[in-house]
């Protein structure tokens, strides 16, 4: 499904003009368009995050969504939103500038984390939604989780944010990556949309690197108990992905949290918060909860912590679900 507008202003004042966000459903909205839940992705992935056999980077939530799962689809009513900036059918730079006819590629305009979530905003209120049960997900949809409870704080419920942080930790570097995405032959100074295929094998290269640095190693070891076939099989899912995703929207989303910190309006957010870690997260380890503990308090939040005792790093909240799959559903039961 699609949701579009047209003439959006964004935060920094560049107007697109047309805005596209493609979105998926699971579950059944009921009459009075309470029981709505906004499930929200991560940097790279996209709505094929709810389905089991995902390639996500942050693991398929298909074990926490679903009917009789932790948001349970015969309750709630499920929108998963592929966040504009991405590859996945909403409006990235992929797309076509419908002033010229021709990919936005290096001129779509800059865009935040607030613009991300004022996109789903818009699209759920065309839906009749005004107030959700919840907005849940990982990673970079942990930030999103977090601006969408001190942005919109009367428009949500609950607020489930899973190996993320209400601010950027520097682990995506927009002009490193940018960098090494314009030093591969496949670039064409930025015209690959002319090559196509041009970037896949660089884009593979990237993608080799993050699943290692995730812990997609350990999510395969019990299944591909073989060295060799572990290897092939993450050699695959990154071919796999390389083909379909747009390597200008790793720069642009990347470029999106730059600077993105909601720590100083946290006291704005009304809904309470799970908030959960894996304690072999590389990127948003551990000490994240330490540190964002005094911040929470001060801000008067109603926040629970849970911490995955997981060795699949930056993957758990999906790939080792069953860890707080029951604490989930007790919060979305409260």
């Amino acid at each position: 499904m699609r949701h579009e507008r047209r003439e959006v202003r964004l935060e920094g004042g560049d107007v697109l003009p047309s805005l596209v966000t493609a979105y998926s459903t699971l579950g059944r909205l009921n009459p009075d368009r309470s029981n709505a839940v906004l499930v929200v992705h991560g940097y790279t992935t996209g709505p094929s995050m709810l389905d089991p056999a995902s390639n996500a980077a942050e693991g398929s939530w298909s074990g926490l969504v679903g009917p009789g799962r932790a948001i349970d689809t015969d309750r709630w009513f499920v929108i998963c939103p592929n966040m504009l900036g991405s590859s996945y059918g909403s409006t990235g730079p992929a797309s076509l500038d419908p002033r010229t006819g021709k990919a936005y590629g290096m001129t779509f305009p800059r865009i935040t984390v607030a613009d991300i979530v004022d996109a789903q905003k818009a699209m759920l209120e065309d839906l009749g939604i005004t107030k959700l049960a919840a907005v849940a997900g990982p990673s970079l949809g942990a930030m999103q989780a977090f601006t969408w409870g001190t942005r919109h704080p009367d428009s949500v419920a609950r607020v489930v944010a899973a190996v993320g942080s209400p601010y950027h930790a520097n682990l995506l570097d927009a002009g490193a990556i940018l960098k090494q995405l314009s030093a591969d032959p496949g670039w064409h100074d930025g015209r690959y949309y002319e090559h196509p295929g041009s970037m896949v094998a660089c884009l593979t290269r990237m993608r080799l690197a993050t699943l290692e640095r995730y812990g997609i190693d350990a999510e395969l070891a019990q299944r591909f108990p073989d060295p060799a076939a572990r290897c092939a099989e993450i050699e695959r899912l990154a071919k796999e992905w390389a083909g379909e995703f747009d390597p200008l929207s790793l720069y642009v989303l990347a470029k999106a949290v730059d600077g993105f910190d909601v720590r100083g309006d946290l006291s704005r957010m009304k809904a309470p918060l799970l908030y959960v870690l894996s304690r072999t997260d590389a990127g948003f380890p551990p000490g994240l909860a330490k540190e964002l503990a005094p911040l929470f308090d001060a801000a008067r939040l109603r926040w629970k912590y849970v911490e995955l005792d997981s060795e699949k790093g930056h993957l758990a909240s999906g790939a080792d679900s069953a860890l707080w799959a029951d604490e989930l559903a007790r919060f979305m039961q409260a």
